[in-house]
């Protein structure tokens, strides 16, 4: 199965849910659970979701559902007292911002991570820890534009730039990084690194490259001012820069 980022699927929910859904916090969930859907069953052997909250993923399935070719499906959490605890066999009390133990090094195939990071003070330390549970291959998802949420900390926004560099200086290749382009909603970056490329040549395009000339040059696509909600004065001022009224007014004054 091929998955070419230059051909990313796009999420077009049922009118009602266009015109009715919470744009700021469900609208990029439902794009991310279609993401991860679409690749989920490429990933086998020892799963780990590090997300520190239930394994919900707020449309009625549960995260492992996606994994169906997963040999084992393990959960991590912060500790007892956190609201996402389950309680669950097996389930690893763990702490990105310390170092990893060495019992978990390399421990699963894969690491799933869903918009966790931005909570996390010391994400460069948490990231490397991510990348360092896998032997195969890390997939997180992060907010890119979304309001502040959160009652328990929420500190940082990531760009699909940061994004591969965090994958590249922690010895991963990005294999794929897309993100969601419905106007006036918040904004997700779904990412892939992965520990050997050539497992995955042939399955994902390998089209985000932190080394080329051009890294930082925004894409066609790229997520700006057309992903944040617009106010009636926004468009007001929009219509006059098309116009030239602005310049006009301007000069006039």
């Amino acid at each position: 199965m091929s998955i070419a980022t230059d051909a990313k699927p796009t999420f077009r929910a049922p009118l009602f849910e266009r015109l009715f859904l919470d744009r700021t916090h469900r609208a990029p969930r439902l794009w991310s659970n279609k993401e991860l859907a679409s690749i989920g069953q490429l990933f086998s052997g020892d799963i780990v979701n590090v997300s520190a909250w239930r394994d919900e993923d707020k449309a009625g399935r549960f995260y492992r559902d996606y994994f169906t070719a997963a040999r084992s499906y393990t959960l991590t959490n912060y500790n007892a007292d956190m609201r996402g605890f389950q309680g669950r066999d097996g389930e690893i009390f763990l702490n990105l911002e310390s170092p990893l133990p060495d019992p978990l090094r390399g421990r699963f195939d894969v690491v799933f991570n869903h918009t966790t990071l931005e909570h996390v003070y010391e994400f460069r330390t948490a990231f490397a820890n991510l990348c360092t549970l896998s032997r195969d291959a890390v997939i997180v998802v992060v907010p890119w534009l979304q309001p502040y949420h959160g009652d328990y900390g929420d500190y940082w926004r990531f760009s699909p730039m940061a994004v591969a560099r965090l994958f590249a200086e922690n010895g991963m290749t990005p294999a794929r990084i897309t993100w969601n382009k419905a106007p006036g909603t918040s904004v997700y970056i779904f990412a892939v690194g992965v520990k050997d490329r050539a497992r995955w040549d042939g399955v994902f395009a390998f089209d985000v490259d932190p080394q080329a000339p051009d890294f930082l040059a925004p894409p066609s696509d790229f997520a700006g001012r057309d992903a944040l909600p617009k106010r009636a004065a926004d468009l007001v001022r929009a219509a006059a820069r098309r116009s030239g009224v602005g310049r006009l007014i301007r000069g006039r004054s």
